[in-house]
């Protein structure tokens, strides 16, 4: 018999395998492990992320949600409230603030490679990847520079559950908590001194004379910093891995960086850091036979979405010239991912710097650690062999 079970190490480590089955077999699955059905088709995805109305958010979008996070964030709310807010968020996300990150992202970059500068191996994440985006990230929030490590633990916490319980431990609920703690504490210093930051921008942005209440703020940066730091971390990570399995992707994006942007897109189709979110039905609903009633949890399988051969050719092959207009690396719909041109622009410039100075590596692990968790995919270690 069948079982998908997203706490499984095997899914964590492949689970490309259990997609195709689930696709070819069973669109529309009910998991018992992770409680809740499962929609693999990249159509029925696309529909889920559409109709806001029946495949809501509001009561958490994490596989494994944390307390008292539903509701109170961008990813946790439905229209009119998300487009509220994500309205107010967004005004601090101005074209100018992005592209006013290149040379802090490439400073950043070069920071971390300087560190590790003739040495035959490195780990990726603990020396680049997690230096860059915790650097980048603390300089766009102007966060005390004492607080780095502890704050990046925290948020690699926070998106972890546990394999054995089947649920958010309570070492992840204490790190989410006190991550709320740490984000109050920065938005009180910002409204007693003013700065050029993004904390500064979300407390000051208003649409048509309204503001974020101080909750809002709070909620949006814990959640800002969450994203920020694991989940751009994850994504260079399996970026890396990407490259370090595709030899000549590697060597051509080294000879031509100007090929790096689309080699991001095909990254995110073929090996997305985010795999897999949740929705709550708030109506009965038929998919493929099956019917899904209202207050049943659905996990939305990017991961399966973006290998389905209904949508890509070829899906299992990497190809950095394919251009995969519609791939659900940043989700879609009314929840898109709202750092999209922040989390391309610091790809593109980190990797133009690595490429620029180590174009020849290969992964040493034959198997990977990977992180536990239901939402997200992406090693915790990987040690790269430099030629």
């Amino acid at each position: 018999m069948f079982r998908f079970d997203p706490y499984s190490p095997a899914v964590d480590a492949d689970p490309f395998p259990f997609y195709k089955t689930l696709r070819d077999e069973h669109p529309c699955f009910w998991s018992e492990e992770a409680n809740m059905w499962v929609l693999s088709r990249y159509d029925d995805i696309v529909t889920a992320l559409n109709d806001w109305e029946t495949y809501s958010s509001a009561k958490g979008n994490l596989m494994d949600e944390l307390p008292n996070r539903a509701g109170a964030t961008l990813g946790t709310t439905d229209p009119p409230r998300h487009d509220r807010l994500r309205g107010l968020v967004q005004f601090a996300f101005t074209k100018k603030a992005v592209e006013g990150l290149v040379e802090p992202v490439r400073a950043s970059a070069n920071r971390a490679l300087d560190a590790v500068k003739g040495e035959k191996s490195f780990d990726f994440v603990a020396d680049f990847s997690s230096k860059v985006t915790v650097d980048v990230l603390f300089g766009l929030f102007n966060l005390p520079r004492e607080n780095e490590r502890e704050v990046r633990d925290k948020a690699v916490l926070m998106v972890q559950s546990d394999p054995k319980t089947r649920q958010k431990g309570p070492e992840h609920i204490a790190a989410f908590q006190w991550m709320g703690d740490y984000a109050r504490q920065m938005v009180e210093l910002r409204k007693r001194e003013p700065g050029d930051d993004l904390i500064t921008a979300l407390i000051q942005a208003e649409i048509d004379g309204e503001k974020l209440a101080d909750r809002e703020v709070q909620m949006t940066i814990t959640t800002l910093i969450m994203a920020g730091i694991e989940s751009l971390s994850g994504f260079l990570t399996m970026f890396a891995l990407n490259l370090a399995d595709h030899s000549d992707a590697r060597r051509r994006l080294a000879a031509n960086p100007a090929l790096i942007p689309d080699a991001i897109e095909e990254s995110l189709r073929f090996n997305t850091s985010a795999q897999r979110f949740r929705r709550c039905l708030q109506k009965d609903t038929v998919v493929h036979g099956q019917t899904m009633r209202e207050g049943d949890f659905v996990c939305l399988a990017y991961g399966a979405g973006n290998r389905d051969e209904r949508q890509f050719r070829n899906p299992d092959v990497y190809d950095i010239d394919r251009k995969p207009k519609g791939h659900l690396g940043f989700g879609g719909g009314v929840h898109a991912c709202l750092g999209t041109s922040f989390a391309r622009l610091a790809t593109r410039v980190a990797f133009e710097e690595f490429l620029k100075r180590v174009p020849e590596f290969a992964r040493v692990q034959e198997h990977l650690p990977w992180m536990p968790s239901t939402t997200f995919r992406s090693p915790t270690r990987l040690d790269l062999a430099v030629a």
